[in-house]
């Protein structure tokens, strides 16, 4: 995911500095490690809060402060936080060591997973949900939800799936955004309590409910909540189309977020970042889409 971007200096140098505050190998994690390594809950998320960073700077220092609007999905609001301004990148990556670590010892306490059921009725896929002892824990817009429990539960729901709707098991460690991962909430309180936070200089949106938050601290204490609850990705869309949002750029790992707006956000231009090449076509389409003039 990150060899070519790596042959960048500048990049490199990010990440290095990134890799040093979360104490984790970054560069070897985004070349060389295996997928189950990856899957690795503590290491993929400061790898992916990382590589959002580190791309995006890419782009253009003032990235984050041209774009109109932030948002992230699940450990994405990491990046889109410190991005904004609501807490540092330093402070960004000891949440997210945190955050992926203690979620990583949720997991383990029982065995759990995801899968995300595509199709049906929004109301009938709930209620199967329901029945099957799981939580929606993605509301991933039109047809999409992503259903969390244990392992148990999900094998009994995938016998009587709900109608006219097909069944992806995901490749997580455990049922992310669920009350399995209350464990992790806890810790992590005690972690953003004492986190530095400020004014979020870009408008800023909470995968709790859509909304643009508007104060440093009030959104790292969403982040905590938000580990054991739903992510209302919908929602997020519903205010960026209210907003009148015309392009959204994804920072590498890029293309499911986009994938999710092209059934949902007819009409705005989509940007999959994922290699250096692409760099002078990003940032034609900042150019584009941005309401704010570049810093000097």
């Amino acid at each position: 995911m990150l060899s070519a971007w790596l042959e960048d200096s500048s990049f490199a140098a990010h990440l290095a500095w990134l890799s040093a505050v979360a104490d984790i190998d970054l560069s070897a994690h985004g070349t060389v490690s295996d997928q189950a390594t990856i899957k690795d809950t503590a290491v993929a998320q400061p790898l992916l809060v990382a590589s959002s960073l580190a791309t995006g700077w890419a782009v253009a220092e003032d990235l984050f402060s041209r774009a109109d609007l932030l948002a992230g999905h699940s450990v994405g609001e990491i990046a889109a936080g410190a991005g904004a301004g609501a807490f540092s990148p330093e402070a960004a990556m000891v949440l997210v060591r945190e955050r992926g670590r203690a979620m990583a010892e949720a997991a383990a306490l029982t065995s759990t997973s995801m899968t995300a059921v595509i199709g049906g009725v929004q109301e009938d896929v709930l209620a199967a949900i329901d029945a099957a002892g799981l939580t929606p824990a993605n509301y991933n817009g039109k047809g999409q939800i992503v259903a969390g429990g244990t392992v148990e539960q999900l094998a009994a729901f995938a016998e009587r799936p709900p109608a006219r709707t097909r069944l992806f098991p995901l490749s997580v460690a455990g049922a992310f955004h669920t009350a399995h991962m209350e464990p992790a909430v806890r810790h992590l309180a005690e972690v953003a309590a004492a986190m530095p936070t400020g004014t979020p200089s870009t408008a800023l949106l909470s995968d709790l409910d859509g909304e643009v938050v508007t104060e440093g601290r009030a959104f790292a204490d969403r982040l905590v909540h938000q580990v054991a609850h739903p992510v209302r990705w919908d929602l997020c869309m519903a205010t960026m189309a209210e907003r009148g949002v015309t392009g959204i750029m994804e920072l590498t790992p890029a293309g499911t977020l986009t994938g999710i707006a092209k059934r949902n956000l007819k009409g705005v231009e989509l940007f999959n970042l994922n290699t250096p090449d692409q760099l002078a076509d990003a940032r034609a389409f900042v150019e584009k889409h941005s309401t704010k003039t570049a810093e000097v």
